[in-house]
């Protein structure tokens, strides 16, 4: 078994500068963080992105910190449009086409060990085919710059966008002919919120191609991030069976819609992980936790 590495989201610590933030992060004794590039913290679009990037990177090492990029700000592309465009976007794709390659360029700057993106939603009016070769064409582009700088790609299957599971990606893998630094983000509130099988089941089948984990507590059937404990998930077995894959990426809370209490969450979390990686996995009893409506229909599924 390899022992597990966490790490938190900075989209977690929106109301803190960056550089305070990372400081937290690391008294708190986490091993990284997941950075996303949004107006806040290490903006792609600002004037002298060089030498920023070179500033983090080294206060990274100061600190002692691991890093991933994550891409997923909502109105960092588009002010009125939450995450928009995206890779199946009717106009404007060649935008998010441009920033996810330049992500990937600032995590080499950074030393990043994986860049994580997702597949966007598809909107109504935009046909599913269509829709799928705009992915991989999208998803190409990106891995052939990715492999001009050596960076990992981690793919995010999320709820209610065009990949939304692991059969998605895998699919989408198989497409792109299974490049070597295409691989998964594994987001583990994701997997109990719509995958069929049990977490630590997806989590085996998940392992050969995992480059990206995040971690977050959630119920079936509704897409919010829950602090440890709130939700459905018992994580002992979650966390045996990633260090049973053998990963050693970096394993990320993702609570986004928690900047306003930060510290506090994050402290709670850490300790919440490093007891969990350490008990016994138990069975916990199903009666009484919320599940999908009778009809199988996902109550409040919404993108982050």
């Amino acid at each position: 078994m390899s022992a597990l590495r966490f790490g938190y989201g900075t989209n977690g610590f929106t109301n803190h500068r960056l550089q305070d933030a990372l400081a937290i992060i690391a008294d708190l004794g986490y091993d990284g963080v997941a950075l996303t590039l949004d107006h806040a913290h290490l903006d792609p679009f600002e004037p002298g992105l060089t030498r920023r990037t070179a500033t983090v990177a080294a206060r990274l090492a100061d600190l002692g910190l691991a890093v991933v990029v994550e891409t997923g700000a909502r109105y960092l592309l588009d002010p009125r449009r939450k995450h928009e465009p995206t890779l199946v976007a009717e106009i404007g794709r060649a935008r998010r086409t441009e920033f996810l390659c330049l992500a990937v360029d600032v995590a080499a700057d950074l030393g990043a060990e994986a860049v994580s993106f997702w597949s966007g939603v598809r909107r109504p009016e935009v046909d599913p085919g269509a829709a799928w070769e705009r992915l991989v064409a999208g998803c190409s582009t990106v891995t052939a710059h990715a492999d001009r700088c050596g960076m990992p790609l981690g793919f995010e299957p999320e709820p209610g966008m065009l990949v939304e599971d692991v059969a998605g990606f895998e699919r989408l893998r198989a497409q792109l002919g299974a490049p070597p630094l295409f691989g998964l983000t594994l987001d583990i509130g994701h997997v109990r919120c719509l995958e069929p099988d049990p977490v630590p089941d997806c989590v085996h089948r998940a392992g050969p191609h995992l480059r990206n984990v995040q971690i977050d507590d959630m119920c079936r059937g509704d897409h919010t991030h829950l602090e440890f404990g709130a939700g459905e998930i018992d994580f002992p077995p979650v966390l045996a069976a990633l260090a049973q894959t053998g990963y050693r990426g970096l394993v990320a809370v993702e609570l986004p819609r928690h900047s306003h209490a930060a510290p506090d969450v994050a402290r709670r979390s850490i300790e919440f992980l490093r007891a969990a990686a350490v008990r016994r996995p138990t069975v916990v009893p199903t009666a009484g936790r919320r599940t999908g409506t009778a009809d199988g229909s996902w109550p409040g599924q919404q993108e982050v």
